[in-house]
């Protein structure tokens, strides 16, 4: 058996002479080691149909982990058809509109996203913690002119021209409440089948916004194809690896369904394998055990974070708890060895595994397998079905064979097409041969599993969640009393990377570090809690940037050493948990 923390093999080492079938010396293209699997070839197949047309012995769909309120399989299909009548008779939403999902995660978030694509309509997602400056940007992007949301935003959506729906996360205790009455006259309507559009696979299906390789947010474009390949080659292929029947399988819903990572799984793929889906809105680690306990969960998907936090857990309970746990697989951001060795200490009975995929592949990529041979738990896993990957110098440009590190290209069914309104970003993405570049670095090992390495690109992988510098150097710099801004990251073993800013204050400005957090907190939908600091040690002397133990963690200082302030970035529903720490560092200019 293969060693469980396996490293890329050594470039010293690398023959390409016995990588049969998975690795091609004369092009350089790597193909999948799993047997391609036939896609739909109809071009007039929408992904809620082909959904629906897998048959399964799936008993309940979706269940509310708080309130135990749940939904069969037997009344899915009609409660989207129900809405979608609805919503074409009742709001006029036909094909082509865009509508905006701003929800945390709900049994109703899935029926909504296919009740909006079996019009022939297009969903765009947004996290519900967004502030107004945000959601108004992304709705003139993508021309949103209907909105399901959380009651509290549902008013100030109208204000802007939007028919904005109030969705209520809880059935029981929310069933009374007024405002909730559009939604019920939705969802509840017994009005029959809302006519059907001629949906093709290559129309746009989802604008889901993601900061790729570079830059600030882009709308992705997601076709029905692309959602229909992602439901074959991620989460069916998957299924179809084990031998237990995926109709008694109990998936956690913890990831965000507004998240590619979490839509793919929980709104559209795992609803075609008749499996059970428990859903919780926030999580909260001590509640996810009892969670996992009560519900008899098999499947738990997450990001590092909560698996650090599933850990710690772990060793905190008597033996015989979490036993029905069968699988836990991370994805979105890189895992730190000690993570998984921690992890696979605490709960050896559970098959752990990582995957890897983006925004621009419709979650598809890699996806760990262990087996008797095999337990490669650093590993990203192998190539899915149907796809190929390049790795490429990052200065040179040439193709590279396994053993060497490049930056990884895929190519495949399930790439997007292109992002909205920005044919600049997609040219520097996907080039003219179909080649999405990543920006990540990667290797492929003698047995074609891929280890993930660093990144080129941008972009701040905070728990799983894009940050993109572009945009918080946007915040900032549109202060009157900052004259520049740069922002990087630095790492994190519980986080991942927290962003890290470097702010110069315009000549004479007494602007201070709680005042720039106030003002960042206003403008995002992060809060930023400021976090005790010793000014004795801020004074730093002028010289290069560099990095310096500093309080038992590594900070960055500058040009000119002003002061020095340490303060906590998380999201607002995180604040009283989070353990990262966002840098701001002050220089006069």
């Amino acid at each position: 058996m293969a060693t469980g923390l396996n490293s890329c093999l050594k470039t010293s080492e690398t023959k390409t002479t016995h990588f049969r079938g998975w690795y091609s010396p004369e092009t350089r293209i790597y193909s999948s080691k799993h047997s391609s699997i036939s896609l739909p070839t109809d071009p007039f197949l929408d992904v809620v149909s082909f959904i629906f047309s897998h048959q399964h012995a799936g008993v309940t769909a979706l269940i509310d982990s708080s309130s135990g309120y749940s939904i069969p399989y037997s009344k899915l299909l009609p409660l989207v058809q129900s809405m979608a009548f609805g919503l074409h008779h009742h709001l006029g939403v036909s094909q082509g509109d865009m509508v905006l999902l701003l929800l945390p995660n709900s049994v109703h978030f899935p029926i909504i996203f296919l009740s909006v694509l079996y019009l022939g309509a297009v969903v765009t997602t947004m996290n519900p913690l967004s502030n107004m400056l945000e959601i108004k940007k992304q709705m003139a992007d993508c021309g949103v002119r209907f909105a399901f949301t959380q009651l509290e935003k549902a008013d100030k959506l109208q204000k802007l021209g939007v028919h904005a729906i109030g969705v209520p996360e809880n059935m029981v205790l929310d069933s009374e409440k007024t405002g909730f009455l559009p939604f019920h006259k939705l969802i509840g309507g017994q009005f029959g089948e809302a006519p059907r559009p001629v949906i093709r696979q290559q129309d746009t299906a989802a604008i889901m916004y993601s900061s790729g390789t570079t830059g600030a947010s882009k709308g992705v474009v997601l076709t029905h194809g692309n959602f229909i390949a992602m439901t074959e080659l991620f989460v069916r292929f998957e299924a179809s690896q084990y031998e237990y029947s995926s109709s008694k399988n109990v998936y956690l819903a913890v990831l965000p369904m507004f998240h590619i990572y979490g839509l793919s799984l929980f709104v559209v793929g795992l609803l075609s394998l008749g499996s059970s889906i428990v859903v919780v809105r926030r999580f909260d680690a001590d509640e996810v055990v009892k969670v996992i306990e009560n519900y008899g969960i098999t499947h738990f998907p997450v990001v590092p974070p909560i698996l650090t936090s599933l850990t710690m857990r772990a060793k905190g309970v008597c033996e015989n708890s979490l036993k029905s746990l069968k699988q836990v697989s991370s994805g979105a951001a890189p895992l730190a060895r000690k993570t998984i060795e921690d992890f696979v200490q605490a709960l050896p009975h559970v098959d752990f595994i990582q995957g890897y995929g983006m925004t621009e592949s419709t979650a598809v990529g890699t996806r760990g397998f262990n087996n008797g041979k095999h337990h490669k738990y650093s590993s990203i896993g192998l190539l899915s079905p149907n796809m190929q990957a390049k790795v490429v110098d990052w200065n040179s440009g040439s193709s590279l064979p396994p053993g060497f590190y490049g930056e990884l290209w895929l190519r495949g069914p399930a790439i997007m097409q292109r992002y909205i309104n920005n044919d600049e970003a997609t040219k520097m993405t996907i080039d003219k041969d179909g080649w999405l570049h990543t920006g990540d670095i990667v290797c492929f090992d003698e047995d074609g599993y891929l280890y993930l390495s660093d990144r080129l690109k941008e972009i701040i992988k905070y728990k799983g969640y894009q940050i993109a510098p572009a945009d918080l150097e946007a915040i900032l710099i549109s202060h009157s009393e900052i004259l520049d801004a740069a922002v990087t990251s630095a790492t994190d073993e519980v986080c991942g990377e927290i962003p890290v800013a470097f702010v110069v204050r315009r000549h004479g400005s007494t602007l201070t570090e709680g005042a720039v957090m106030d003002f960042v907190a206003s403008q995002s939908s992060l809060v930023l809690p400021p976090m005790p600091m010793d000014w004795e040690q801020a004074a730093l002397p002028a010289k290069e940037p560099e990095a310096l133990p500093f309080c038992n963690i590594t900070v960055a200082y500058g040009l000119t050493g002003e002061y020095l302030a340490h303060l906590f970035c998380c999201p607002k529903n995180q604040a009283h948990s989070c353990r990262s720490t966002f840098y701001w560092f002050c220089t006069f200019a």
